[in-house]
């Protein structure tokens, strides 16, 4: 009888686009300069509504900038960490 082996093998890729709207600047949070998208654009990232996003603003563990301008601001870093935090397995 011959022997069978089984070989899995399991990806992971992340795709991030720089778009008109991204910022790039110091997160003190972080401690490290970081891309800082508009609150607005967080949904095509993510998939996230809303009271998700406000909820997650609200834990601390998705920083936020308000500019001078007065437009809310995410740092892609914590974005993308709570994104991956949640992902099913």
């Amino acid at each position: 009888m011959a022997k069978q082996t089984k070989i899995t093998i399991e990806t992971d890729s992340l795709l991030i686009l720089h778009g008109r709207s991204s910022l790039r600047g110091w997160c003190s949070i972080c401690a490290a300069e970081v891309e800082w998208i508009a609150m607005e654009c967080t949904g095509v990232i993510s998939n996230l509504d809303q009271p998700a996003l406000q909820e997650w603003l609200n834990s601390k563990e998705l920083h936020r900038l308000e500019t001078t301008g007065g437009s809310a601001q995410i740092c892609l870093n914590s974005l993308v960490a709570m994104v991956q935090k949640t992902k099913p397995n």
